[in-house]
């Protein structure tokens, strides 16, 4: 007896690509990936709940570097921080746990993130899509170590800077708040370059117009600094806005090679300045007389419904 093959039926990724599925199917895929996403997020957060401890040790080497911290206890460790409620303590394993478990588990969400809005977008633009994610994890890993080296040199600033003219001893949560703040400062603003690179590629803007920003972005650079950055000394500021205005200058280089790659810049009116009138054609050209049109045809008009006939009529005594 011979057995029928059975055909596999068209994927999920295809039947959303090309629009057959439901919006029912939609959410429920929505809440399958959710699920999944958040089971790898609770897994990570159990792992970081046993890695927030060499976590917190690692965090706290720029404080252990302070003026007046460096002298080590009896055990060989720096001075110990300032806790003022007996529950911080706790609470600041559980932010750590947090963080670990999203870093952790960031290839299961991300993969069910980038799995639900792909379907969306064109062959070319998810290639692109892998690009930029592969550069913007480098991105956003220089910057947390970046910021991580220059956290010491900030707070060391502030420390000489003051008044008070105590002994260090920083509390606890607010020097943990202060330091995740900065890395995840950097780690965000090092992806200013992709934006830049995005629009470019998009076809949104070209490198000369990128480079012709380059007075009001290096201003913006040093005002978001300012603004954004919780170190109020000038070291990581400074720092943060050179960083930002270097990568600028480096993306607005690589739209140039993009430019120069697609041919991008050499139309009729790239060579005009904005202000000059384009060229017109001043010739007249005499108007013809236009054909004669044909003699429409009446259209029949439609015949009206029959009435329709009395129940009885339609129907005999067996139906």
């Amino acid at each position: 007896m011979g057995f029928a093959l059975r055909r596999r039926g068209p994927s999920k990724f295809d039947r959303a690509s090309d629009g057959s599925m439901t919006l029912i199917e939609h959410f429920r895929e929505l809440r399958t990936r959710l699920f999944w996403a958040s089971l790898a997020i609770v897994v990570g957060l159990i792992v970081g709940f046993f890695l927030a401890e060499p976590a917190f040790q690692l965090l706290k080497q720029p404080y252990c570097q302070l003026p007046g911290t460096g002298e080590t206890t009896a055990d060989g460790t720096c001075r110990e921080f300032l806790q003022l409620s007996p529950a911080d303590g706790f609470v600041l394993k559980l932010k750590l746990a947090l963080w670990i478990g999203l870093i952790v588990g960031g290839p299961v969400w991300l993969y069910q993130l980038w799995a639900f809005i792909a379907p969306g977008l064109h062959r070319h633009e998810r290639r692109w899509a892998y690009v930029f994610v592969s550069i913007a994890a480098p991105l956003f890993l220089a910057g947390a170590m970046l910021a991580y080296f220059v956290v010491d040199k900030g707070l060391a600033f502030l420390l000489e800077s003051g008044v008070t003219g105590l002994s260090t001893q920083l509390e606890v949560t607010r020097y943990i708040s202060f330091v995740t703040t900065m890395i995840l400062l950097f780690g965000v603003a090092f992806e200013f370059p992709l934006v830049l690179l995005m629009l470019n590629f998009t076809g949104v803007v070209s490198a000369r117009r990128l480079l012709s920003w380059w007075r009001a972005v290096v201003f913006v650079c040093f005002a978001f600094a300012a603004v954004a950055t919780p170190d109020p000394g000038p070291f990581g500021m400074t720092l943060l806005a050179a960083c930002l205005a270097l990568l600028y200058f480096v993306a607005v280089g690589v739209a140039f090679l993009n430019d120069k790659r697609r041919g991008r810049g050499k139309e009729i009116y790239a060579g005009m300045d904005d202000d000059e009138a384009s060229p017109l054609d001043d010739d007249p050209q005499p108007v013809a007389v236009a054909e004669r049109t044909e003699t429409v045809t009446p259209v029949v008009p439609t015949q009206p419904v029959p009435k329709a006939l009395p129940i009885e009529r339609r129907y005999d005594d067996m139906t």
